[in-house]
């Protein structure tokens, strides 16, 4: 067995941990577990963390036991939480936790026959039976009201840091929480729960429910939440989340997120969100210091990370559109490509724009397309002055004249115009 605890370390992704909780990791192969809410049918990048910390307590030979809240999840977690959440219905929870399931398989190994193959839990499954009165009777009675007071996540919504008070609904939830780790140190030997550090309050909860009820071993163990080197929330966008979903955040977007990171924040988030080792990461940031132009450490933290998520075949082709959107393709290039291949490329990830199919036909002059029938420039005298400068493009050629009308000839398969303005900005014109 490696050790977890050093590995997390040098890794930068321990914040608090409970005394004894190395020793216990290195004596014995021990079962850990966190915990997901399934607010959403998808993760985002800001559970990953959590998830590899699991990956990592995998890779260093112990078990990992990954719980959906099916049951808390229908209350909510009030941990840095400003407002009350909306409560989700049985049959959305049901359909989030199949949703997460599947997107879980592609950072664990549930279908090892190893003794430390992975293991999903829901916690509706020992809670949809469990009566409020048996509840209050033998969990609730074992922890003080003021002891649950003292918990940051409570503290904050009670002195007025944020908007509004609590619900009992919310207030219970350290309870619920606690108990799961009760339920999994029972049932599957489970000593350590592990997440982001504002879920420490909640996790020692478990852990003195565990030494009230049956005196056995439980441990904590936190990792830091993750920022930018700015101070920015890490995983927000313009357009929100970034989600592990191709529903909703394409491959090619979330390869151009890790793609994007700063110098700084590609240095921290290679240690925390890929497996390669120490001596790879040292070497790669080596490299990337002796020529940071060439973002080194950007490309394999994009590559590996949307290989894990995606797939290698996403990733390749998240090469491809880079290289089609930023590189110097020709117009050859462009009209070979498929229409399915060519919207995967351009349909999500420009301005679009929609016309007639009759008016190209016709001819339509670029100056009107561009400034009247489009948005693309904010009037005519711009847009003539930026294609008489050669700054302009159609279908990745020049458009020189802007008194030559535009008709269904210039179309891509038949039905697209695609215009470049500059380096970096695209518009796609449909014409149906």
């Amino acid at each position: 067995m490696k050790n977890f605890v050093e590995e997390l370390r040098w890794r930068g992704m321990l914040q608090d941990i409970m005394p004894g909780t190395e020793e216990q990791l290195m004596k014995e192969v021990t079962t850990a577990y966190v915990g997901i809410d399934p607010t959403a049918d998808s993760l985002h990048i800001g559970h990953l963390c959590g998830i590899m910390m699991l990956r990592h307590l995998q890779a260093c030979g112990h078990k990992p036991i990954a719980l959906l809240g099916g049951a808390t999840g229908m209350i909510g977690d009030p941990s840095g939480k400003s407002a009350e959440r909306n409560l989700l219905t049985e049959e959305t929870l049901r359909h989030n936790v199949q949703c997460i399931r599947e997107q879980l398989e592609h950072f664990l190994d549930f279908n090892s026959n190893e003794p430390n193959a992975a293991e999903l839990v829901n916690n509706y499954d020992w809670m949809k039976d469990y009566t409020f009165l048996d509840f209050a009777r033998n969990i609730g009675k074992l922890i003080t009201v003021n002891y649950m007071m003292a918990k940051d996540s409570v503290k904050k919504r009670f002195n007025g840091e944020f908007s509004q008070g609590m619900s009992f609904t919310e207030f219970t939830y350290q309870l619920l929480q606690g108990y799961d780790f009760v339920y999994l140190n029972e049932h599957k030997n489970c000593k350590l729960q592990m997440g982001g550090s504002d879920q420490w309050g909640n996790i020692t909860t478990g852990t003195e429910l565990i030494k009230k009820i049956t005196g056995n071993e439980a441990y904590a163990l936190t990792c830091p939440l993750i920022t930018k080197a700015d101070g920015g929330k890490f995983g927000k966008t313009e357009s929100g989340n970034v989600w592990l979903s191709r529903k909703y955040t394409s491959p090619y977007k979330f390869f151009q997120f890790w793609m994007n990171v700063s110098d700084d924040d590609a240095k921290r988030y290679i240690k925390i969100f890929t497996s390669l080792t120490r001596e790879e990461i040292e070497s790669l940031i080596k490299e990337h210091d002796e020529a940071p132009h060439l973002r080194v450490l950007q490309k394999r933290l994009a590559k590996e990370v949307t290989c894990m998520v995606h797939s290698e075949e996403d990733y390749n082709k998240a090469i491809e559109a880079t290289n089609i959107l930023f590189g110097n393709t020709t117009h050859e290039t462009l009209s070979a490509l498929s229409e399915e291949r060519f919207m995967e490329i351009f349909g999500e990830n420009v301005e679009s724009y929609e016309i007639p199919l009759e008016d190209l036909k016709a001819g339509i002059g670029p100056l009107d397309l561009l400034a009247e029938r489009t948005n693309i420039f904010p009037s005519k005298g711009e847009a003539r002055k930026m294609i008489q400068a050669n700054g302009f493009s159609l279908n990745k050629e020049k458009l020189t004249d802007p008194a030559t009308p535009l008709t269904d000839s210039h179309l891509l398969n038949g039905k697209y115009l695609l215009f470049q303005k500059g380096k970096k900005n695209y518009y796609l014109v449909v014409a149906k």
